[in-house]
């Protein structure tokens, strides 16, 4: 089992580093950086003292290897347009995302878990049908078209819900099922089958063989067996929220990290797009990391493997 966390951390380990490198690369890829921060109609002598200033004019593995050390230690440089620390900048948006993300994933299990169990309960029924067109539905329909039918309805015809900035918990009702909505189909669909399988199990025919309650061996014995892929899943769908979510916060006004690099791409401002890129990715493989950690301590046939 250590050999599979080990081999588990060196995979995680190698996916910021290569996302890193391409975040770095970033700078050199729109062009010069010294002549985009000194602007249109700068003078040559004044591109050369940028890109002293800045470190440019060194090779570019200690620029790499100096940024990569300063990001670790928690310092991304200077926004090029804000010309505050980049650190600073994102401490302002981060919370929003977090807190956006967590809502949405909270909300795709709570609706999510229900409907596969139900499903499993009544396969090949009008409910079973009902749950799987609704999880079909929220893979056919796009994030942005949903959040803009959420607003239409909830905000605009029947004024029962905000539907822009962030000043309350309320604030953050329509974006996170327009964002949870989402992963909603996989998690009700790998629900449905675990569930399908553990109500076949041996362990689930004694329970029912003793006696037990029907609801008791529903969720003691089938639901706590069919959810240990769900919550490894869950934890990867969080990542991927995080990352995705600069749709739902533009259609929402929520300034969050989406936002923050959706006007940073629109202003060149590359030390902040290097920021959000190797933090969401160092998220992202922490989540994939501990997903894989769940399902190894949570499966005994993993352990025993």
């Amino acid at each position: 089992m250590l050999g599979l966390i080990l081999k588990r951390l060196t995979v995680a380990a190698l996916v910021v580093v290569v996302v890193s490198v391409i975040a770095f690369s970033l700078v050199y890829l729109s062009g010069d950086p010294a002549s985009a921060i000194a602007g249109e109609g700068a003078s040559q002598a004044d591109v050369e003292a940028i890109r002293v200033q800045y470190g440019f004019d060194r090779p570019l593995y200690e620029q790499y290897l100096g940024w990569a050390y300063n990001a670790l230690h928690g310092d991304f440089g200077r926004s090029y347009f804000l010309r505050t620390p980049v650190a600073d900048v994102i401490a302002g948006h981060f919370p929003i995302t977090i807190i956006l993300g967590l809502c949405s994933i909270a909300f795709a299990l709570l609706l999510s878990i229900p409907m596969g169990v139900l499903a499993a309960l009544r396969p090949n029924t009008p409910i079973d049908r009902l749950a799987l067109a609704i999880a079909v539905a929220g893979q056919a329909v796009p994030s942005f078209l949903f959040g803009l039918g959420l607003i239409y309805v909830f905000g605009v015809k029947l004024g029962w819900l905000p539907f822009s900035g962030t000043a309350t918990w309320v604030h953050y009702i329509l974006p996170s099922i327009a964002l949870g909505y989402y992963a909603t189909p996989v998690i009700m669909r790998l629900t449905r089958s675990g569930m399908l399988d553990a109500l076949q199990s041996d362990h689930v025919r004694t329970a029912r063989a003793y006696g037990l309650a029907p609801w008791r061996v529903i969720i003691k014995h089938a639901l706590r067996h069919a959810m240990l892929p769900v919550l490894a899943v869950s934890a990867v769908q969080l990542g991927f929220m995080l990352g995705g979510s600069i749709i739902i916060e533009t259609v929402f006004s929520m300034h969050g990290l989406g936002y923050l690099a959706w006007i940073s791409i629109q202003r060149s401002d590359l030390q902040v797009i290097q920021a959000i890129l190797l933090i969401i990715a160092v998220i992202y493989a922490l989540l994939t990391l501990l997903a894989d950690l769940l399902n190894i301590f949570l499966d005994p046939r993993l352990r025993k493997q």
